[in-house]
């Protein structure tokens, strides 16, 4: 049925869709309705300790016996910055003074840990079939037991040069991150977002560049996309916006309303939510101070300053200083259950490529 099946061979499933982990937007439930339904089911745990890792592995396997892809990622912790943050607050200050806070207030921290050896024990003990880095990959050590466990190791490019170092250094298979995909981008040997590109042009030039099964990511929301990354010489997708709409999604509703008017046009890349850039929809700060904004500190630490405006304004039922992760193809969105949402899109990519055999 379908033209490539390294992906489909590489971890075990029967069709040919990873469902992009999206951190803070799902867990456990949807992993096992895409697993089970023949998909690639993914856990994020960016967001998450290592008890909680654990117990979301095990809720998992005590539901499906399917291939699970468990996420992390792998950036360098940011150095404190206090200058650098107190500059970043003032510049909010008129949010705060809007809404009745405290701009001198103490910020709460944010913080991501990036895979570490303690989550590696985790993995080691549980055994996921696949383990899936963003942000580069881990220290060599830590990447070896990795795959000493038996697991399948796929990491995040958005550029060849990306692509190629990823292979080089022990990745099976490597995800082709485009310009329209929601969520944080995955690069990490630039920070130059001005020249990245999009899927169409990237993911057949990940192909020629590495011998590893290629997975293309970035404005794939129905079956045509999932055939059009075939035809790039893909061997499957990586689908995240698709799956914020399903009811096993734990974005706020909120996030859902958003989405339900989302457009072509609507969405950006940012880095006012966390220091990194990152593309979702077009809310009020994004407009007001630019999408993108040089005070913004570090990755993971420019959320501190917002989080109490964004706790604020969700109370008056107002998603001004959320982020509203979303790709490019968000207004392609369709609300059903994860598993149907799956089978979907591979009946309709199915189809597609037949019809394309059928007249050649």
């Amino acid at each position: 049925m379908w033209p490539n099946r390294q992906l489909l061979d590489l971890v075990g499933i029967d069709l040919p869709i990873i469902q992009a982990p999206m951190a803070g937007a799902n867990g456990s439930a949807m992993a096992v309705a895409v697993s089970e339904a023949g998909g690639l089911g993914s856990l994020p745990c960016a967001m998450l300790d290592a008890a909680k890792t654990r117990a979301e592995i095990e809720v998992i396997r005590q539901q499906t016996a399917k291939p699970l892809n468990v996420n992390f990622f792998c950036h360098q912790p940011a150095a404190p910055e206090p200058d650098r943050q107190a500059t970043w607050k003032q510049h909010l200050a008129g949010y705060y003074e809007e809404l009745g806070l405290d701009a001198a207030a103490s910020a709460p921290a944010v913080n991501r840990t990036p895979f570490d050896a303690v989550m590696c024990e985790i993995v080691e003990d549980l055994e996921p079939e696949v383990v899936s880095f963003h942000l580069g990959l881990p220290e060599k050590a830590l990447l070896a037991r990795v795959k000493a466990a038996g697991c399948s190791v796929l990491g995040s490019a958005t550029t060849v040069k990306e692509a190629r170092w990823l292979e080089r250094h022990g990745c099976d298979a490597v995800i082709a991150q485009g310009y329209e995909a929601g969520g944080h981008r995955g690069l990490f040997l630039s920070d130059d977002i001005a020249t990245q590109a999009g899927t169409m042009a990237l993911v057949p030039q990940v192909v020629d560049a590495v011998e590893v099964p290629v997975i293309a990511a970035g404005g794939i929301a129905d079956g045509r996309g999932l055939a059009a990354a075939f035809a790039l010489g893909a061997a499957g997708a990586q689908i995240g916006t698709a799956y914020l709409f399903p009811p096993e999604s734990l974005i706020s509703d909120l996030h859902r309303n958003a989405l339900a008017a989302a457009s072509d046009d609507g969405t950006a890349l940012t880095n006012l939510f966390s220091g990194r850039p990152a593309r979702g929809l077009m809310n009020r700060i994004m407009r007001e101070i630019g999408p993108m904004s040089d005070l913004a500190p570090a990755f993971p630490t420019a959320g501190g300053a917002l989080a109490p405006l964004k706790t604020a304004a969700e109370a008056r039922g107002a998603s001004d200083f959320t982020s509203l992760w979303a790709g490019q193809a968000a207004g392609l969105g369709q609300e059903a259950g994860s598993g149907d949402l799956t089978r979907r899109l591979a009946e309709d990519a199915a189809r597609l490529l037949q019809e394309l055999a059928m007249s050649r």
